[in-house]
């Protein structure tokens, strides 16, 4: 994949340095300040283009026209809407997504078919979680928090129980039981066993369901 970074503050060096450990991947990273750009070090094999992020003759250099995605992670919500919109509507690269500081912006953004992302949202819904559901251990969010991945060793009460027993259609479903180090999709037939990790994807109107079927009390 050919992705292109606009920014280098702390999320675009760690979204940099991700992609480049990933290897297949060529990444190049914009950003104005030569200091920023200058921190990503010669450890890591990124091309590294100064500029403003939005500016037409910068983006060629980065190699817009050839690019898989785009990130806009600078420290202006305008610059990265923008910078984003020039990708997607310009260049018409396949993946763009913008980072957000104002939450409120995420739903215009949205309506213009760009992807967000917004840490103040990940943060308090995951603030949200700790204090209402601290038994459930949530492993990631989805959306703006609708939906969570969580991990959950097999309670005593549900060893030798079917995985259909913590189901609720539209609400909860088992993606995967890791048992013994290893990893399988289960059907719904498939038996618990003690020392499982279920992994569950849960509605976050339906945590308390869950710890009904998990047999937890709630968190207040």
């Amino acid at each position: 994949m050919k992705a292109i970074i606009m920014g280098c503050g702390r999320l675009g060096e760690q979204v940099c340095r991700l992609l480049a450990a990933s290897g297949g991947n060529q990444v190049c990273v914009i950003d104005y300040d030569q200091t920023a750009l200058d921190r990503l070090g010669a450890d890591i094999k990124v091309r590294k283009v100064k500029g403003v992020g939005f500016d037409r003759e910068v983006l060629l250099e980065a190699g817009i026209r050839e690019a898989d995605a785009f990130v806009a992670t600078s420290s202006s919500d305008n610059a990265n809407v923008i910078a984003a919109r020039i990708a997607r509507n310009i260049f018409y690269v396949p993946k763009v997504v913008a980072r957000l500081y104002d939450p409120r912006r995420a739903e215009i953004y949205r309506r213009l078919g760009l992807m967000t992302i917004s840490s103040i949202n990940w943060a308090a819904e995951r603030v949200r979680e700790m204090l209402l559901h601290a038994d459930l251990d949530s492993v990631m969010a989805f959306g703006k928090g609708e939906v969570a991945l969580l991990n959950i060793e097999t309670p005593a009460h549900l060893v030798g129980r079917q995985v259909k027993h913590l189901i609720i259609p539209g609400e909860t479903n088992v993606v995967s039981i890791t048992r013994e180090g290893q990893a399988f999709i289960p059907t719904t037939g498939s038996e618990l066993k003690s020392g499982d990790t279920i992994h569950i994807v849960v509605l976050a109107t339906s945590m308390g369901q869950l710890e009904t079927l998990l047999g937890m009390g709630g968190g207040f």
